[in-house]
């Protein structure tokens, strides 16, 4: 009986670095690169801009600035850290110029992209669901994003704090505030 061999998580990124910088095999471990985070970041991109189109604009954008500046990545983080560490920015940066260009406050930009979920083809939850998008678009940014992280793509905070820049102490607080803020709508709202 032979034993398969397991590469580890790091042992992968290291290898898929050191071929996206190698000009002959960065073609192909770009496209291994996108087949293996494509999906997380979609969706790490969908929670914060909430809208298909939108989301398929910052998700091209976040894969540019990957492949360009894959030859200055140093490893002091994870490659999917990096990865989502753009994907956040982008995504920031995109609802700020979005309030920007329409004059909207964040609270009513986010109110009008939850409300135009329930047209999203792309969007395939139920009423609860819409409704826990709602709540959760209504809290602070901070607490938005952290829990958004932790609680849909199952980071762990050290990884969340690398992404955001901010202490493992504030994302637990922001965290547990934004879990309170949620159960407590919930159960004030259990029409549904």
């Amino acid at each position: 009986m032979s034993k398969s061999k397991s590469i580890s998580l790091k042992d992968f990124e290291s290898k898929l670095i050191k071929d996206l910088k190698d000009p002959f095999k960065q073609s192909k471990a770009f496209e291994i690169l996108l087949d293996k985070y494509k999906e997380k970041v979609y969706f790490q991109i969908r929670r914060i801009v909430l809208n298909h189109d939108d989301t398929d604009d910052i998700l091209q954008n976040v894969f540019i600035k990957v492949f360009r500046g894959i030859k200055g990545f140093k490893g002091e983080s994870k490659l999917s850290t990096w990865i989502y560490r753009i994907a956040y920015n982008e995504s920031i940066n995109f609802l700020k110029l979005k309030e920007k260009k329409y004059f909207y406050s964040s609270e009513i930009m986010m109110n009008t992209m939850v409300n135009n979920l329930r047209e999203d083809p792309y969007f395939d939850g139920n009423e609860v669901e819409l409704k826990l998008q709602a709540i959760i678009s209504r809290l602070p940014k901070q607490q938005k994003i952290v829990f958004q992280m932790k609680y849909f793509q199952e980071l762990k905070f050290r990884e969340i704090s690398e992404i955001l820049g901010v202490t493992t102490g504030a994302l637990k607080a922001s965290f547990h505030l934004a879990k309170q803020k949620i159960i407590k709508e919930l159960k004030s709202n259990q029409t549904f």
